[in-house]
């Protein structure tokens, strides 16, 4: 069995103490990537390490391992590609660039390459319909992908290579991954370098921009509140002009979201509430005619509520005494 590191167990001690003392298998979820980040999976010592340090059983521990997919059971390589095969990357092309993918790897769904470096596996629905057909390298996207553009990025991440993915951050190996997952930061240079947005993501950005449209009296120079100093802004510089003739609106500043969640929960006796008693409720259409009533009751009567009740026809004696 693996014995983690120091440095995986001061981590560990770390995590937990983010948590309740009476709360502490909460601290299940990032300890499972701590491990990983070290493994490369969530190995059975994985499984009895977080058990060990959280007092909880393996089982315990299992049941949420196998319940994440983001949690591997078995060694997984530096770069899990992901290739969407559900209806509308289906359709685009996504089924075949899985089967170029198997064929020029030699391996198939879940299953690593002899080098280490890619595990491939297609996925039910990567939620980017509008880019398809996607295909994730560690969960960052690459977007509208064909045989030829994935066959690239797998070439190059064998190659020791790092392809910019379509949009967000920068590509890292699974290990790293997980240890970001398990909330520590990657100190490697440029590991949160920023990276691009796709531009169905920016539509309505442009769009707005294209046709003027912005939020009433919004001003992105508004000093922004800080609650260090009670509530005072956080610079005295005054805003610039922004040429709008909407009227300045009060940000509901005074009372903090939970009450005036509570209050629009429970509003006072002068606001009306729809299911308060004595309140008339508007009916979604007129009133059942007189000969509809008559139906509804007689379909009523004619199908009674089950029971507890033997069905027709069953008899108390059993199938012995009924052949004597």
């Amino acid at each position: 069995m693996m014995s983690f590191s120091e440095e995986t167990r001061e981590r560990a001690r770390e995590i937990i103490a983010r948590y309740p003392a009476d709360r502490s298998r909460s601290a299940l979820l990032p300890l499972l990537h701590l491990v990983q980040s070290e493994e490369g999976y969530v190995s059975p010592a994985g499984v009895a390490f977080c058990a060990e340090v959280l007092g909880l059983n393996k089982a315990q521990v299992g049941a949420v391992a196998t319940f994440y997919t983001m949690y591997k059971r078995r060694p997984t390589g530096d770069f899990l590609v992901s290739v969407c095969t559900n209806t509308m990357c289906n359709v685009l092309g996504g089924q075949q660039v899985y089967d170029t993918l198997t064929e020029h790897l030699g391996v198939g769904h879940d299953e690593t390459t002899a080098d280490g470096t890619i595990t491939l596996e297609h996925a039910e629905c990567l939620a980017a319909c509008d880019y398809g057909p996607v295909m994730t390298v560690n969960y960052d996207f690459f977007d509208k992908v064909d045989p030829d553009s994935a066959v690239a990025v797998v070439d190059e991440l064998r190659g020791g290579g790092r392809p910019m993915p379509t949009r967000g951050p920068r590509l890292c190996t699974l290990k790293e991954m997980s240890l970001q997952l398990a909330g520590f930061a990657d100190t490697r240079d440029g590991a949160v370098g920023e990276g691009p947005a796709g531009d169905a993501t920016l539509r309505g950005l442009r769009l707005a921009q294209q046709h003027g449209v912005s939020v009433p009296g919004f001003d992105p120079n508004t000093p922004i509140v800080s609650k260090q100093d009670g509530g005072a802004t956080a610079t005295k510089t005054p805003a610039a002009a922004t040429g709008t003739t909407a009227p300045d609106v009060k940000a509901p500043q005074d009372k903090s979201p939970e009450i005036r969640a509570a209050e629009t929960r429970a509003p006072d006796a002068k606001t009306a509430v729809p299911d308060a008693p004595g309140t008339k409720v508007p009916a979604d259409g007129p009133a059942p005619a007189d000969d509809a009533k008559a139906a509804e009751a007689a379909g009523v009567a004619a199908n009674k509520p089950a029971s507890d009740g033997k069905p027709a026809g069953d008899s108390a004696a059993s199938p012995k005494e009924a052949d004597k």
